[in-house]
């Protein structure tokens, strides 16, 4: 019952900028940490940014100084500001929450769909 709800994907030029939003829905009873993975075509799965409950970042070194993850706890939506975009940026990227329904204390990962991110030269 519980889904990951991505919006703000599209297709922006070099230089340009975008803002990912993933809003968790259904009986939550916690969300611990959340994050953004991307795929590139032919290219594995890799962990963009993560942030914690208590708003601790983490980020791949592509990004850095580019990139950044926020959330608001209240609304469960976790938020990946993009800025100075790169052709190497297209990707699909994915939102993930470790988190527990109100059914069980056990922490699990949910996935996003995925929303495509293209950036052109």
């Amino acid at each position: 019952q519980v889904q990951l709800v991505e919006s703000g994907g599209g297709l922006v030029q070099a230089g340009g900028s975008l803002r990912l939003s993933c809003a968790a829905s259904g009986s939550i009873g916690s969300i611990n940490t959340m994050g953004w993975y991307r795929q590139a075509p032919g290219k594995q799965r890799e962990l963009v940014a993560t942030i914690t409950r208590l708003g601790t970042t983490s980020y791949a070194d592509s990004v850095k100084g580019r990139f950044t993850i926020s959330r608001d706890s209240a609304k469960n939506t976790v938020y990946l500001q993009m800025n100075s975009l790169k052709p190497e940026d297209t990707a699909v990227y994915y939102c993930n929450a470790d988190l527990r329904t109100m059914a069980t204390f056990k922490y699990y990962d949910y996935w996003g769909q995925g929303t495509q991110v293209t950036v052109s030269s």
